[in-house]
């Protein structure tokens, strides 16, 4: 008997645990946890969860959040259902019980979102065909995972130059700053919404999400600071003994001689991994394939292994869609 579970209060708190320590999809994005989140920051993002049980054991969940930017006629046309690193399944899971979740999903979410779309960190090649049936497209997408198992490891992957801009970032003054005040988190926050808003042109998260996750033990901030000031810095949230993952990252690149901040604070959070029992650090993202993409370049430098687990995406309503990918472009080119 296969059985939706479409409201949070009814999932069996004790099987879900059980279901993220033995599912070879696991993350720190299918947990109470990372749902609290969201919720704590409505109304930027409106979370959703829901599950399926086969014979009464519960074998898949998924956590998302529906997210939309700026005014009103903005948000309208930016409306997309995001499920972050994909669904949390078991290993025994059937493709029915899969199937009937992902319709669910589907079905629960028109009129709220344009789109829904799983970016996947894990391996879901095993179900691609389940979740082509089940109205999702395949997207190709491009991430890097690093090997964490040993600090030697991690020493030796990182290529040449970025050792030496790291080297060199230590000699002249960078330090890192692993416990850092909510002050120096708010300067980090300024570079970052620089790189978003100003440069990448792309919506960021408000402050209040920042502040949220300040205090929260899953959370890490890996702050770089030169001369008495936050240079840039990264945020990860963790699933200890399985992946440290980074969520945000920013530095002043060239502004000052010698100092590399986003080398840095990347290098800090990956050694980080390999001294707290990780097994690897997730990059969460490296672009499409053959496309040229600056920032894939720079991940590779730390040698992590480039892994292509893409994403799945079932557009709810193709007008909309298509109208919010012209204004996308129109955005990124002001």
């Amino acid at each position: 008997m296969i059985k939706i579970i479409d409201n949070i209060r009814d999932i069996d708190g004790g099987q879900w645990e059980r279901l993220l320590q033995a599912s070879p999809t696991k993350s720190f994005f299918q947990t109470k946890d990372c749902y609290d989140l969201y919720a704590a920051n409505s109304p930027h993002m409106q979370p959703f969860c829901m599950g399926v049980e086969e014979q009464g054991q519960l074998k898949g969940i998924i956590v998302g959040a529906i997210q939309a930017d700026g005014g009103m006629v903005k948000r309208f046309l930016s409306r997309r259902a995001i499920i972050n690193s994909g669904p949390l399944l078991a290993d025994d899971i059937s493709d029915e019980a899969l199937m009937t979740l992902l319709q669910h999903c589907r079905k629960s979410l028109r009129g709220k979102a344009i789109y829904t779309e799983f970016r996947n960190f894990e391996d879901y090649s095993r179900w691609k065909d389940v979740f082509m049936n089940s109205g999702f497209d395949y997207v190709p997408h491009l991430n890097f995972h690093i090997d964490t198992s040993s600090e030697e490891i991690v020493e030796d992957n990182l290529s040449k130059s970025r050792k030496r801009n790291i080297r060199l970032s230590f000699r002249d003054g960078a330090e890192v700053v692993e416990n850092p005040s909510k002050k120096d988190m708010h300067e980090f926050y300024d570079i970052l919404f620089d790189l978003y808003v100003n440069k990448v042109k792309t919506p960021l998260y408000p402050l209040a999400f920042f502040d949220y996750l300040f205090s929260k033990p899953y959370a890490k901030y890996f702050l770089v600071r030169f001369n008495g000031k936050i240079v840039g810095g990264t945020l990860c949230v963790s699933f200890p003994g399985h992946a440290l993952y980074e969520w945000f990252a920013c530095g002043e690149d060239g502004v000052h001689k010698n100092i590399y901040p986003s080398s840095v604070a990347k290098y800090a959070a990956i050694m980080y991994a390999a001294r707290n029992g990780y097994h690897h650090y997730d990059m969460m993202g490296a672009g499409k394939p053959n496309e040229a993409y600056g920032v894939r370049d720079f991940k590779s430098t730390f040698g992590g292994q480039l892994v292509e687990h893409g994403r799945f995406q079932a557009v709810i309503s193709p007008l909309l869609y298509e109208i919010g990918k012209v204004g996308v472009k129109i955005i990124k080119k002001l």
